[in-house]
């Protein structure tokens, strides 16, 4: 039984060093999207990533139209290292018209841009 034991945490441990203790890139895990009054769209992005602190954090996330351009950014200012995956919006977000639907690049300081667009379908279209 003792050996088994061994074994079990000797595999664990050598799991956990083959995928090391890097965060990785962040992921777009969720978007929502409602329109304003004005005509303006708030997007609430939730991302996931292994924040380690300052030296690796997601820090940005974009709303990127079909053509490339960037039609908003969330800059976050601080590593969410006890929470995650975590949420935050960003308002006044101005759609051309014509764009039925946007994605969400997030971003890590230490990757860049990385991971897959999340594609998120423009709601309420005049």
């Amino acid at each position: 039984m003792g050996w088994n034991r061994r074994a079990l945490g000797l595999g664990i441990c050598i799991g956990l060093l083959a995928s090391g203790s890097q965060a990785g890139e962040v992921r777009v895990v969720d978007a929502d999207v409602v329109r304003s009054g004005d005509g303006s769209y708030r997007f609430d992005v939730t991302l996931r990533h292994g924040d380690e602190g300052w030296d690796h954090y997601a820090n940005q996330w974009q709303i990127v139209a079909p053509d490339g351009q960037v039609l908003g950014t969330r800059t976050l200012l601080h590593p969410h290292v006890n929470e995650q995956p975590f949420t935050r919006s960003l308002g006044g977000v101005r759609i051309p018209p014509g764009v039925d639907h946007v994605d969400v690049m997030a971003r890590d300081s230490k990757h860049g841009i990385g991971g897959k667009p999340f594609r998120v379908l423009i709601p309420n279209r005049p």
